[in-house]
């Protein structure tokens, strides 16, 4: 990610001093989609409460989200029959995806440097925003991603880049956040807010919908799509400790238009909505994550085509035929 709004770092290397590959060098280019004007959230502030996540000591212990849909995007990687040369992993992190794959399969990555873990793929890193890939087009068999893309302000071109900068036959694999995901704090926030404040600013962050996405993933290039969707419940004593692991993820909303603070009383309150509307028999109460999987290829000649319209040589009509000897007519 970038230090700054607007801005960009790139820093790169390669273990045992080995040269960086060409389409690892950057392009000066900022490609931005129609829709670049969109503002939603402040990535300054989202770099910090990363990098603040990143600080605590006891960091791992705020991982579990993470290393759950990092396995799962890595056994998509498994699905396909093929090996991967080089690869890309944006927003790569602690390496959560990464860890879970072999070199028999996987060969060279390219992934966020920072908190890295010692992993059995030869790895190159790479510190650049999410929205501005600084790479060659073409140069990635695989482009993968996991938890970070809804944080991006023009989605629809960070898509787009990830598309240019696949081979043709390449493919994406990716997992974010999305869908309903933590509708019970955001209904208990509003209800208490509206009740003891007279209003509400939004304090979940905004998400993409499963079918927005597909939408997306075409617009930006992509073929043979592939999206759907887990829902992942997970229980915490409270409101208040649920929050306290969204804050140690990295994942407080950071939207311009939120309000900073929450009076005292109204947290309470709200504590006690969530409890009263969504709470178990045994005093927890459940977070709801919707994580939208997605798989995208770049289009390429050798690749299965729809049959052309009008093409068919049967009727459907003629179905019910099947199976009826020499074709007897219909009683």
């Amino acid at each position: 990610g970038s230090s700054a709004a607007g801005s960009r770092r790139l820093e790169l290397g390669a273990a045992g001093g080995a040269p960086v590959p060409a389409c690892l060098r950057p392009e000066p280019r900022r490609r931005l989609s129609s829709s670049s004007s969109m503002n939603v959230f402040n990535r300054a502030m989202k770099r910090r409460q990363k990098d603040w996540a990143a600080s605590l000591q006891e960091r791992h212990q705020y991982d579990y989200l993470r290393e759950e849909v990092g396995a799962r995007v890595a056994d998509r990687v498994y699905d396909i029959a093929r090996t991967f040369p080089l690869a890309l992993d944006v927003g790569g992190g602690k390496s959560h995806i990464i860890e879970h794959l072999n070199a028999v399969r996987l060969h060279h990555i390219a992934a966020d440097h920072q908190a890295l873990k010692q992993t059995e793929v030869s790895t190159l890193s790479v510190q650049a925003d999410e929205e501005f890939l600084p790479f060659r087009e073409n140069s990635f068999d695989l482009v993968l991603s996991s938890l970070t893309l809804h944080w991006t302000n023009d989605l629809p071109g960070a898509l787009s880049q990830i598309c240019g900068v696949l081979k043709p036959d390449g493919v994406f694999i990716g997992a974010m956040v999305g869908g309903e995901t933590l509708y019970e704090l955001r209904c208990s926030l509003q209800l208490a807010e509206t009740e003891r404040e007279g209003g509400f600013s939004p304090r979940v962050s905004p998400y993409t919908s499963m079918s927005q996405l597909g939408n997306l993933l075409s617009r930006a290039g992509f073929s043979m799509l592939t999206v759907d969707v887990d829902e992942v419940q997970i229980h915490y004593p409270g409101m208040m400790e649920l929050m306290m692991d969204l804050q140690g993820m990295g994942e407080s909303n950071c939207a311009w238009n939120r309000r900073s603070m929450l009076h005292r009383d109204t947290m309470l309150a709200a504590a006690a909505v969530y409890k009263e509307m969504y709470g178990n028999e045994d005093g927890s109460v459940p977070a709801t994550f919707d994580i939208i999987y997605m798989i995208g290829w770049k289009p390429h000649e050798s690749q299965a085509k729809p049959a052309r319209r009008g093409s068919a040589t049967a009727s459907f009509g003629d179905l019910w035929k099947v199976d009826q000897p020499g074709g007897s007519q219909k009683p």
